[in-house]
């Protein structure tokens, strides 16, 4: 069916599906095109607290673990972001050359030492293999703190690391095995500068940001930059003012869905409360979800920019390690969140819903526990399924059961549709009228106490089904992707 039939077709069961409670109606017109990088993961050592990156390697094989590559090639991230709070006293030189030369280091916040195992060849070698685009977060002279003395790394360092990665005729690269460019085309500039009273002010950072994105365009002007605009101490958003004064060298402004903690001062959150009133507990956590749009939305209005979510996760008590997190429980929440930055990507172009991987963190996407196997959690479960089931362009839903939760997009004359069902204990049947078939893929938990771990570690895998009828009944919490013809 070509596009204009396509079209004139769907427009015509628009006026029938109107008068169904039930029917779930799709403006097919295009809206914009869905950002290859929109399901990113973000990688950060995190010392002692939690050993992701290092959990990560095979110190026998010398080499990325290889049910870490499987799953990750299988999660299928758009992008891999190293750095975080680490940024701040990293020194990319420690990560380059030959490893058993390659000085220990301090990991100052998280604690520990980190190895400088995993540097610029091998992070970019295993986005490579996962097919997923490399970026970094620079040193940005540590943010403004002045705690880590000569671990702070100036405008030319991240300008020196740019030739390192891109320049063809690099002889240092060259020298240590990479004779092709590493072609990192993406960079972050500022992590977290607004938070707290330590880091750069706003004139400072805005200042610092010129200086920075100056030097390393010089060395690779088809370089992509992320600039930094959440708010600051003052409570406004830094982006308007970044974006003025500094928007000429930036392809993106940065935020990170931060503070996602529990609201209700009697909340069930915190802890293990919410074992006692799971029914409560999931309430909680969709209305969380509200606050990601609230967000999204106010930093929508303070900018013009293409918006980049390089981090956000869900903070809950004991510090990131709840075991809410490996439950189904949690699975409104990140199905929500990432429904809401697909249905804004219009602006919204670069976002995760977890940190990476790790071996004690419950808020990641990827486990890796010693003994066993990786696995993914729920979040991880959900990005797999929405990034692996979407179309190239975001349409409309114009009507739909308002118990389902539902982003939409196309590519030729295939729809797709991401739906969670909010309601905790009760099914919601959707029909959709003008389809000719199509198929579903389901997780559908009978309980939503239903955790994984490495003993069941495929308990939030798809169940294939295939939709006759033109409608389908939705279980009870469950999240599910749709590809109708």
């Amino acid at each position: 069916m070509r596009r204009r039939e396509f079209l004139a077709a769907t427009a015509s069961v628009v006026a029938i599906q109107a008068q169904e409670a039930n029917a779930v109606v799709v403006d097919p017109n295009p809206l914009f095109e869905i950002s290859p990088l929109l399901y990113m993961q973000f990688m950060e050592p995190l010392g002692t607290t939690d050993c992701g990156v290092e959990a990560s390697w095979d110190y026998e094989t010398d080499d990325w673990r290889n049910d870490f590559v499987a799953i990750t090639r299988d999660l299928a991230p758009g992008a891999l972001r190293f750095g975080g709070l680490f940024s701040r006293y990293y020194r990319w030189r420690e990560g380059v050359g030959p490893a058993a030369q390659r000085p220990w280091m301090r990991n100052y916040i998280w604690g520990g030492k980190e190895t400088n195992r995993v540097g610029t060849h091998e992070f970019v070698d295993l986005c490579r293999r996962v097919d997923a685009e490399p970026f970094y977060c620079v040193n940005f002279l540590s943010d403004g703190e002045k705690r880590y003395g000569s671990r702070t790394a100036d405008a030319r360092e991240a300008a020196d690391w740019v030739s390192y990665a891109n320049d063809p005729d690099h002889r240092e690269r060259r020298a240590n095995g990479a004779a092709s460019p590493l072609n990192l085309k993406l960079w972050q500039i500022g992590n977290e500068t607004s938070y707290g009273n330590a880091t750069f002010s706003r004139e400072e950072a805005i200042a610092h940001t010129i200086e920075f994105a100056r030097a390393m365009k010089q060395r690779d002007s088809s370089i992509a930059l992320i600039g930094w605009g959440d708010r600051g101490p003052e409570r406004t958003f830094w982006a308007p003012e970044m974006e003025k004064r500094a928007g000429e060298y930036l392809s993106y402004i940065a935020i990170h869905m931060m503070g996602q903690s529990p609201k209700r001062p009697d909340t069930v959150l915190r802890g293990l409360r919410y074992q006692q009133d799971p029914r409560r507990a999931w309430e909680e956590l969709l209305e969380l979800a509200d606050t990601v749009e609230r967000r999204v939305v106010e930093f929508e209005q303070a900018c013009t920019l293409p918006i980049a979510i390089t981090e956000g996760h869900l903070s809950f008590s004991p510090s990131n390690a709840n075991p809410i997190l490996l439950e189904w429980l949690s699975a409104p929440y990140h199905a929500r969140s990432m429904n809401i930055y697909q249905r804004h990507g219009g602006r919204v172009k670069i976002a995760t819903g977890a940190d990476f991987q790790g071996n004690r963190w419950t808020n990641t996407a990827v486990m890796l526990p010693r003994p066993g196997a990786a696995f993914l959690t729920p979040a991880g479960s959900i990005a797999r399924l929405f990034k692996r089931h979407n179309g190239t362009h975001a349409v409309a839903v114009r009507h739909a059961p308002p118990e389902l939760d539902i982003a939409a997009s196309r590519a030729g004359d295939r729809l797709y549709l991401h739906v969670a069902n909010l309601e905790y204990s009760r099914s919601v049947e959707a029909r959709f009228p003008g389809t000719t078939g199509g198929r579903v893929f389901e997780i559908a938990p009978e309980d939503r106490r239903s955790y994984v771990n490495q003993d069941q570690p495929d308990v939030f895998r798809p169940r294939e089904r295939t939709l006759q009828d033109s409608s389908w009944r939705f279980p009870a919490g469950s999240v599910s992707a749709l590809e109708l013809e």
